[in-house]
């Protein structure tokens, strides 16, 4: 094996932004598509996120999760890791959508133009809602913690991309119903129907809740396990 590196694959930290529009006949979530030549799932239709950097760890956020979420995150996870991972779901949300979750107050440094948007991140729109390790024998692992945010909390137009990097292409609200029949990654489809359950026992202007339990894919052993998370 002489100077063939081998690939960490450990999984990696992520966060994923569940974005849920509710101003129309019917609810719609944004989603955009990877790209074809995308080492970790090409092609396939996502929720905006991504990895978490270390400099998320840093971030002075203008406002943090509610004290059920940032507990359920806290399970079985790095000390201080909830608030990283609030930081990298609102960060990879701008990056990847131009949409901004925030409240007035200093921009974090590195955030490429979210000093533009006069504001300071925050996660109070932010829900813990779903959480899966990606299994063995992928070219790349992350332990992804999902998010849902209202749409109504953002700071800007939300059909406005025009400050979104090119990650992903196709950036477009769809109705939930809809898309469940995309090109999805498995656990994207998981998730989907888990909102679709959700969504179908909120009265109509309720906000958005934490929900009862996390639903948790695990698969950081041999053996696959689901779990909920409670409080």
């Amino acid at each position: 094996m002489g100077g063939t590196e081998v690939q960490d694959l450990r999984p990696r930290a992520a966060a994923t932004v569940i974005l849920v529009r509710r101003d129309g006949p019917e609810p719609t979530v944004l989603m955009g598509q990877r790209g074809a030549g995308a080492v970790f799932m090409p092609s396939k239709y996502v929720f905006p996120g991504g990895a978490v950097d270390a400099a998320d760890a840093d971030v002075a956020l203008a406002a943090g999760l509610g004290p059920l979420c940032a507990a359920r995150l806290g399970w079985q996870s790095d000390p201080g890791l909830e608030t990283a991972l609030a930081a990298a779901a609102v960060r990879e949300l701008w990056e990847e959508t131009g949409l901004a979750l925030g409240a007035p107050g200093a921009a974090p440094q590195g955030w490429s133009g979210f000093e533009t948007t006069g504001l300071a991140p925050s996660a109070s729109a932010l829900r813990f809602f779903f959480r899966a390790i990606t299994p063995p024998g992928r070219p790349r692992r992350f332990d992804a913690r999902f998010f849902l945010a209202d749409a109504a909390a953002l700071h800007a137009d939300p059909d406005d991309f025009s400050r979104a990097s090119d990650e992903l292409s196709h950036l477009h609200w769809v109705p939930v119903a809809e898309a469940r029949r995309l090109n999805l990654p498995f656990i994207t489809e998981v998730v989907l129907a888990e909102l679709s359950t959700l969504l179908g026992g909120l009265a109509p202007g309720a906000p958005l809740p934490a929900p009862a339990s996390v639903p948790f894919f695990d698969n950081s052993g041999p053996v696959p396990t689901f779990r909920r998370i409670a409080a």
